[in-house]
């Protein structure tokens, strides 16, 4: 399993009322929330991973620095951006850059972990037991 640094990933998304601050609790006003900008990267990257990995792994989000620098209304459309900067083991950096259709909202680092699927399904289960 080669990670090629440099790879590059983007996911968009629709501006709705669903997934507004006011919404999703994280303010007041009907524009695109942080959480949900901070979700549409993780799913670039995770993404942009996906492509590398070998059956029965995946990536775990561990970090996510980024600022939410403009507001969005409903009914643009964000465009998250995720490209590898670089794997130290089975920790992958990122640049993330977030965009709506008139310039940039967001940049920043986000980290993922490779990690077996069933086995890190299973550590987390095996909370509720004990």
């Amino acid at each position: 399993m080669e990670i090629l640094i440099g790879a590059k990933l983007s996911k968009e998304t629709k501006v709705t009322q669903e997934n507004t601050a006011k919404t999703v609790g994280s303010g007041e006003i009907d524009v695109f929330a942080t959480p949900m900008m901070i979700a549409l990267i993780e799913e670039a990257a995770a993404a942009c991973c996906k492509q590398f990995l070998e059956e029965g792994m995946t990536t775990v989000g561990t970090l996510v620095n980024v600022s939410h620098v403009a507001a969005t209304p409903v009914g643009m459309t964000v465009r998250a951006e995720a490209e590898i900067a670089g794997v130290d083991g089975r920790e992958i950096t990122f640049i993330v850059k977030a965009y709506d259709e008139k310039g940039m909202i967001g940049e920043g680092q986000h980290k993922r972990f490779i990690v077996k699927t069933e086995k890190f399904r299973e550590k987390a289960y095996d909370k509720l037991d004990k």
